[in-house]
Parts: structure tokens; sequence; C-alpha cells
């Protein structure tokens, strides 16, 4: 994307959504000028403009919590940018994940990106070992023990559908889900290596209708 094709408002901006590439969530709004945009293009870290200072400024050089840009998309309109990124830590000032942090929207955001959290915690106790947790000793007794809780969980899944018992199945479904990410990050599997699946066979099967 170039930025010669951006229509700048009056004062030579463009508001910039900044979202999470990962979970969708809106982590801040932010404005660009042309050469804050076109350094986002170079470098693949946010740059914006100050209205308050006037002056350019790179999200995370003091702060440390960086936005390395994944996707840059403009609107129909293209008078406003929308800015996928992975972040190194919290997107707001005040140390929150997102700008946007009333209670009830973070439970729904809790929510909708549980299945990374998850799986973020169980990466942070692989490479952070901690005595007393479960996750520490699935990984601790290695791929034979994991992928046995993996089939007895399936198999508690098979007895609680065949039930009928909705809530032993969400259970136990549950409890399926939990040990397939820490079997995926014991093979060095992530969700995005999933999706990716996912997405090619979606594509073929679209492409065969």
């Amino acid at each position: 994307m170039g930025t010669d094709s951006i229509r700048f408002n009056s004062e030579g901006l463009v508001p910039a959504i900044i979202q999470d590439a990962r979970t969708g969530a809106v982590l801040m709004l932010a404005y660009m000028n042309e050469e804050s945009l076109q350094k986002t293009i170079d470098t693949g870290e946010t740059w914006f403009f100050s209205r308050s200072r006037k002056e350019l400024w790179n999200k995370g050089a003091t702060s440390g919590n960086k936005q390395i840009v994944k996707q840059l998309d403009v609107d129909c309109d293209r008078d406003t940018i929308l800015v996928q990124v992975e972040s190194a830590g919290p997107a707001c000032h005040l140390g929150t994940e997102t700008c946007f942090t009333h209670d009830e929207q973070q439970d729904v955001r809790k929510q909708r990106t549980i299945v990374q959290q998850v799986a973020q915690q169980i990466q942070n106790r692989k490479d952070n070992p901690q005595e007393g947790s479960y996750t520490t000793y699935l990984f601790r007794e290695g791929i034979d023990k994991i992928l046995k809780k993996v089939g007895e969980e399936t198999t508690e899944v098979v007895i609680g559908a065949k039930n009928n018992d909705l809530d032993e199945t969400a259970n136990e479904l549950a409890d399926l889900t939990y040990h397939i990410l820490v079997l995926m990050e014991e093979l060095g599997l992530s969700i995005d290596d999933v999706k990716a699946v996912l997405k090619s066979r979606r594509l073929q099967e679209e492409g065969s209708q």
C-alpha cells in the first residue's frame, strides 16, 4: 500500500485503527501523517503523529511495547487505515491490553480469545516450569504421557456425547482442548498453523463448488 492513494484530512492526517492480528481485539486509535505511514511501511513497526506534540512517535520506543505490523488495509473511502499487529506488550499507556477497557467489554473479549489465552499460559509454563503445576508435570513426563491424556479425554468426550449429557460433554471438550494445546506446544505447533490448514481446506472447497 502506497501513501499517495490515501485521503489525508485537511491537517494532513488519517486515523489508524490498531487491531490485534491474532485475537481481533481493537487495541487503540491513533493518527498518521504521510511520513509516519511511510515509516510504518518501511520499518514494519507502527509510527504515529502526535497531534499534541506535533511530532512523530514510534509505539514502544520508550516502553518496549512494540507493535509489529502484520497487515495494512485501507477502507473503501481510503480515509481510514486498519493496522493489524502483533504486540510485545500493552497497547494503552495505562498498562491495559487495549485502550477500550470497560469491564463488560473485557469479559466479552476474554471469552472470545480464551483459547489463545490458554495457549499462551501453556507456553509460559513450558518456558518457566512451576512446581505443582499440572502443565509443568505433563511437559516433564513428555510426549507419551501427553498423548495418553489426549486419548483418554477423547474417549470421555465420546462417552459424554453418547449419553447426550451436554454439561459433561462441554467439560470433556474443554479438557480435550487443553490437552491438545499442550500437545501442540510440545510439538512446536501453533494455533496459527492449524488455522492455515483450515483456511487452505476452505479455499479448496470453495474452488471445487
